[in-house]
């Protein structure tokens, strides 16, 4: 019996391992340099670019370096990194408009 018990909860895990490698497959991580300066930055580029399970952008303020994780078969990198641009930041691949720009706090502005 204990052996019987101990397949079974080896089958489950193997299931459970099976299910999450499923739900990553499409999973991509990039890093991108994004000009900003303070907390306040770094809460509105991560807000811009983050969207519940299809993206998530964690940016440190020390190297300016944004790893973004995305599903790209729901987005792509250029439309994070342009939403990212709208919200005022500048970044490798896009640079925001000055109206989105000065928008910002006096204490964003790089």
């Amino acid at each position: 019996m204990k052996f019987l018990s101990k397949i079974f909860v080896l089958c489950l895990v193997l299931i459970s391992l099976t299910e999450i490698k499923a739900q990553n497959v499409n999973q991509k991580i990039e890093k991108v340099k994004v000009f900003g300066n303070c907390t306040m930055c770094k809460q509105t580029i991560e807000s811009a670019g983050s969207d519940p399970n299809i993206s998530l952008v964690i940016w440190d303020p020390g190297t300016k370096i944004a790893t973004i994780t995305y599903d790209d078969t729901k987005t792509s990198l250029s439309a994070i990194l342009k939403k990212i641009a709208k919200s005022g930041y500048s970044n490798e691949k896009y640079k925001a408009k000055d109206s989105d720009y000065k928008k910002l706090p006096l204490c964003c502005q790089y």
